[in-house]
This record gives structure tokens, C-alpha cells and sequence, in this order.
């Protein structure tokens, strides 16, 4: 059964299971979603089309639209064609680029979105932001958090693994940036949000403990709550601060002087590893470490394929890509030598606790 949520400003319905993509007409008969039937349906090429297909039945009026890219443009240009007729709901089918597009367009024209994912490669599908392709560069804009997200576990199961791994690296991060959050509160008496501290790092815990693999529904249960909650606390708090921290900023680094080295969530979780052995906490360091490790997912820079003076360029130009968040790499201010140093210790406790 679905699950409502009773927190201000999250979604009304997260439906998490084997077949949920069946069932999507029925959801969207609900009349706190569609009081009139009156859908838009937003999928990306592929996938997202057969399941549209899959489920149209109980679609009623929907009409659908094809979207690609993941650019703002695209996106603009679905919300035209959104306000020529008078909405209930956009439901946005597919990965992230698709759902990201439409919930920008949504939120454009106020029109209440509904995210049914089939990957769960990152906490987009929930988030209260939308990452979109824009002259040249990738920018990250306000949207309304959805109020539905359906997430198909058989669609997940059946899609590349790597996408599921990255997702993996994303949630865990959450306990490097709260970690930072915490930081910034101590220090500089940053105010702190406590639920949503919570929501991210519970998501995160349940997730780094689970003994199961991708293949188990459980765990993959776990790792789309664990999203979810990220995208819940960063709507609660009004800011990406709960799931976002050094660990973003070396990831955001990368992609500015090694565009295309990895998915997002591989390097946010080699960055949330190398944060935590930054600030001194070894126990949660092999925590991570060893999850990691099990999920295959990379622990060091060379198994992200970087040298390491790539590396430590990155950790050094990180502050530069969010020069308004404090977290352990601002904290510490150290220059190449003393983070290559660092780097160096790293990988040997890398070495070391993983044999």
C-alpha cells in the first residue's frame, strides 16, 4: 500500500513496489492528484514510452508528450504546450533528465507534478530542485517538490546497475553533507534544521547498514527511501544543505576539470569517503568504505580512473564551485601539498581496511 506522508511540503503518495507502474491510473484517480482527469503525461524516448504505453488504459484523457535532452529549453518548451490546455497534473515517466524537465515545467505554470521513476540513479526524483542543460553548463533551479512518486521496482531491477550504483553513492553522501552541516553549525552558528537533518541521515543509515544486494527488493526499497527522505529534507529546510556538502563540491569540481570522468553518484560517494577520513571519523570512514566496496562503487581515485594530481586539483578548486557552503574542505583550507599528503594516507587506509 502506499505510504502517505504527513510532513509539510513533502509528497502526498510514495508507492514503492513490483508493479506500481500498473497501477499508475489508479493514482492518478485520486482526487487529491486529478479531480477531473485532466493528465499530461511526460516521457523521455524509450523506456519511458513503453511504460506509457503499459499504463495508458488507465489513463483517460492524458495526453502525452516526448521529451529529450534534459535541457532548459526543452523544458520551456514543454511548459507552452502545458498551458494550452488546463491541467490536474503532469506526470513525469523515466530517468532523471525527464523527470527533472518536467517538473520544471510544472512548477513554471503551478500544475501539482507526479514522478514515477524507473531508475533510481539519484534523489532527483523527489528533489525540490531540477538540474537542466544550459548554455554549455548544467544549472540547478527551484521547482515544487512533486506530490506523488511512484517508483517501479521491476523497471529499476531490469535497468544498468551502474544506474542503481550511482544512486547508491548519492544517498550516502547525505551522511558527509550533514556531517558539513553540523560543521557549519558549530562553527560559524549556521542554523541548522533538525527534521531535516534527521530525514537525510536516517534515509542514509538505514541504507550504509543494509546487508543486501541491488538485486533484493529490500535493498532497494531502502535505497529509494533513502533518496526520497533526501529530496523530503532539502524541501523542509528550503536548500540542497542536507544532501549536499564537500562532498557535491568535489563532484562539481570534477565536472569542470574532468568533464565526463563519472556518474554523479560515483564521485559524490568517493567524495563523501574522502570528506569523512578528512574530518577524523574512522568509524564512519569504514562504514562507507566497506559499503561501498559490496556495491562496487569506487573508493579510491584511481578506481574512478584520475590521477592524483587530478584528484588533488579537484579537492583544491572545490570551495571555488559553492563558495557560499562551509563545510570540512573550507574548514581545513589546506594547499595541494598538504592534500596530497592527505590523499596519500588515504589510500592506504583504503588499502588497509579493505585488504
Amino acid at each position: 500500500m502506499p505510504l502517505l506522508a504527513r510532513t509539510v511540503n513533502t509528497p502526498l503518495v510514495i508507492d514503492v513496489r513490483r508493479g506500481a507502474v500498473a497501477d499508475l491510473g489508479g493514482l492518478l484517480a485520486d482526487r487529491r492528484i486529478s479531480a477531473g482527469g485532466e493528465v499530461a503525461v511526460v516521457v523521455g524516448p524509450g523506456q519511458g514510452e513503453r511504460i506509457a504505453e503499459l499504463c495508458r488504459p488507465g489513463l483517460g484523457n492524458a495526453d502525452v508528450f516526448t521529451v529529450t535532452g534534459g535541457t532548459l529549453d526543452a523544458a520551456q518548451e514543454l511548459g507552452d504546450q502545458l498551458r494550452r490546455r488546463s491541467y490536474d497534473a503532469v506526470v513525469g515517466i523515466g530517468g532523471g533528465r525527464t523527470i527533472d524537465t518536467a517538473k520544471w515545467a510544472a512548477s513554471r505554470y503551478g500544475i501539482p507534478m507526479v514522478s514515477v521513476a524507473t531508475s533510481l540513479a539519484h534523489d532527483g526524483i523527489a528533489s525540490p530542485t531540477a538540474s537542466l542543460d544550459h548554455d554549455g553548463g548544467k544549472g540547478s533551479y527551484g521547482v515544487h517538490i512533486p506530490i506523488a512518486i511512484v517508483v517501479d521496482l521491476d523497471f529499476v531491477e531490469n535497468g544498468p546497475d551502474r544506474q542503481t550504483q550511482a544512486g547508491i553513492g548519492d544517498a550516502l553522501s547525505n551522511l558527509s553533507a550533514v556531517a558539513d552541516w553540523e560543521l557549519a553549525h558549530r562553527v560559524r552558528a549556521e542554523p541548522i534544521d533538525g527534521l531535516a537533518v534527521t530525514l537525510a541521515r536516517s534515509g542514509a543509515e538505514a541504507l550504509v547498514n543494509h546487508p543486501g544486494k541491488i538485486t533484493d527488493d529490500a535493498f532497494l526499497t531502502t535505497l529509494a527511501e533513502a533518496l526520497i527522505l533526501g529530496g523530503i529534507a532539502s524541501s523542509i529546510c528550503g536548500s540542497t544543505r542536507p544532501v549536499s556538502g564537500g562532498c557535491h563540491e568535489i563532484s562539481h569540481a570534477l565536472d569542470r576539470l574532468n568533464p565526463g570522468t563519472a556518474s554523479h553518484g560515483e564521485q559524490v560517494g568517493l567524495g563523501a569517503l574522502f570528506c569523512t577520513y578528512l574530518r577524523g571519523d574512522l568509524e564512519r570512514f569504514g562504514q562507507l568504505a566497506s559499503c561501498l566496496h559490496r556495491h562496487g562503487l569506487p573508493t579510491t581515485p584511481a578506481e574512478l580512473g584520475l590521477g592524483d594530481d587530478e584528484f588533488v586539483a579537484a579537492v583544491g578548486h572545490a570551495p571555488s564551485t559553492r563558495p557560499d557552503r562551509y563545510t570540512i574542505l573550507e574548514h581545513l583550507d589546506l594547499p595541494a601539498a598538504a592534500i596530497a599528503e592527505r590523499l596519500a594516507n588515504y589510500v592506504d587506509a583504503i588499502r588497509e581496511h579493505l585488504g
